[in-house]
């Protein structure tokens, strides 16, 4: 039985709950997330506590008992209070802006690049480089993020372009540390 799966969840005054047969909504000051979940699995609600356990003991039953279990828990959490991830431009001349709700980037392109509003994610922009993605939904807050990543990704040899906060990059040596450490 999963250790993560056998964890209750305690759900907030704030946010309701709804569950009919294998459709789950969770609904809070943040939005509603719709969940449904797999059969094998069920959801119990005792008071202000949810309960997920395991119909039957296959493999696959016993797989998604923990993921749903989480899934749940981030659907509780996420509507009371908004997950976030922050990120950063690192580069001479690199920059964002909020232009009404999308975002638009100058990174190094003979362009500026335009990230349109996703519905149900909103964007917060610190100073000229740093970028907070916001929303109810987890996995699409870092789906999201990532998207915001591949507009420019990292460089290997300087680390510009769009970054986590806070990521570690392995910078590689460029010619002139090989060159440097040749012979004369």
């Amino acid at each position: 039985m999963s250790k993560i799966g056998q964890k209750t969840i305690s759900v907030p005054q704030s946010v309701t709950f709804e569950q009919t047969l294998d459709k789950i909504s969770v609904k809070g000051s943040q939005g509603t997330i719709l969940l449904t979940l797999p059969q094998g699995i069920t959801l119990k609600r005792e008071g202000e506590t949810l309960t997920l356990s395991p119909d039957n003991t296959q493999k696959k039953t016993r797989s998604l008992h923990g993921l749903y279990r989480q899934l749940v828990y981030d659907a509780v959490v996420g509507v009371e209070t908004p997950w976030q991830k922050r990120m950063e431009i690192v580069g001479t001349g690199f920059n964002v802006k909020l232009q009404g709700e999308d975002l638009v980037f100058k990174v190094g392109y003979s362009h500026t690049v335009i990230f349109k509003k996703v519905n149900g994610i909103s964007y917060k922009v610190e100073g000229n480089n740093k970028i907070v993605v916001l929303g109810a939904d987890k996995q699409l807050v870092g789906q999201i993020a990532y998207q915001i990543k591949l507009i420019r990704k990292p460089d290997a040899y300087k680390g510009k372009g769009i970054r986590y906060e806070g990521e570690q990059l392995r910078i590689k040596p460029g010619k002139k540390a090989k060159a440097a450490g040749a012979p004369a």
